[in-house]
């Protein structure tokens, strides 16, 4: 049987595009087929999944197992509430939780301390670039793009499900941090090249925004400046980039050990 949905739910979700209304409701949008088969799978919190018959057809077990929270809408439906240009098959709400910075710990790894980040695509391409090299938490300043950005969660492709995301004030983070003793790596254009590097198995990396990079405030605070060499003659590299040949570096490290 097709649901329909109310004026009133089409409202509501489509409001959770601006963050205010997502703190508001407590809610987040995560869309598209592999996504939602994601969410259901790992068995999280989520408040309702919309899908369309042939989502069911191509996961039957999924459906029947979790049929009391699945409402099946026709595509019309599902356009009317997805923020994709071609709406996918499934779209899920989600419970919003930003985790307290107090709970925080370091653990044998490395931890991604993002500053200004506010682009959603970046932001989501960092946390699937941490999903991917193992890196289970990211620490953003207060002014970073929300995590829960309908744009950012379809660009984690499900990693915004293991990778978990603090906000903070980046300032006093890596001042409590560097007093622990903590190694605070940063990409510079003065760093050390990071082939000859000496990299730990822990600590943080620091990257800036998008334009202005690592903000001056927070650069005494590197102890460990690194930096990508370049052979042509690109001025500079997307920040999702060089996070990603960063960690690969520290990655590879790990495998020679």
């Amino acid at each position: 049987m097709l649901y329909m949905l109310s004026n009133a739910q089409i409202k509501l979700i489509r409001s959770l595009e601006q963050k205010k209304y997502r703190i508001q409701h407590g809610l987040y949008v995560a869309e598209g087929e592999k996504i939602v088969a994601e969410i259901l799978n790992a068995k999280v919190a989520f408040a309702k999944v919309y899908v369309t018959k042939n989502w069911i057809e191509k996961n039957d077990d999924l459906f029947h197992q979790n049929e009391q929270l699945i409402s099946v809408v026709n595509n019309g439906e599902l356009n009317k509430i997805s923020f994709l240009h071609t709406p996918n098959e499934a779209l899920a709400l989600m419970p919003v939780h930003y985790p307290s910075i107090n709970n925080f710990s370091m653990d044998d790894n490395l931890v991604l301390a993002l500053d200004t980040i506010q682009d959603p695509g970046n932001m989501g391409t960092i946390m699937r670039i941490a999903d991917w090299f193992g890196i289970n938490t990211i620490v953003c300043s207060d002014n970073c793009v929300d995590v829960f950005n309908p744009k950012v969660i379809q660009a984690t492709m499900g990693a915004f499900l293991r990778v978990k995301v603090y906000y903070t004030n980046l300032e006093d983070f890596l001042k409590n941090q560097k007093n622990k003793g903590i190694s605070i790596y940063g990409a510079l254009l003065n760093g050390e090249v990071i082939y000859d590097a000496e990299l730990s198995n822990n600590g943080i990396l620091l990257m800036g925004n998008e334009s202005k990079g690592i903000h001056e405030n927070l650069i005494e605070f590197i102890d460990k400046p690194l930096f990508i060499p370049k052979l042509g003659g690109s001025e500079s590299l997307n920040v999702s980039v060089a996070t990603g040949i960063i960690c690969s570096e520290f990655s590879r490290r790990k495998f020679l050990k």
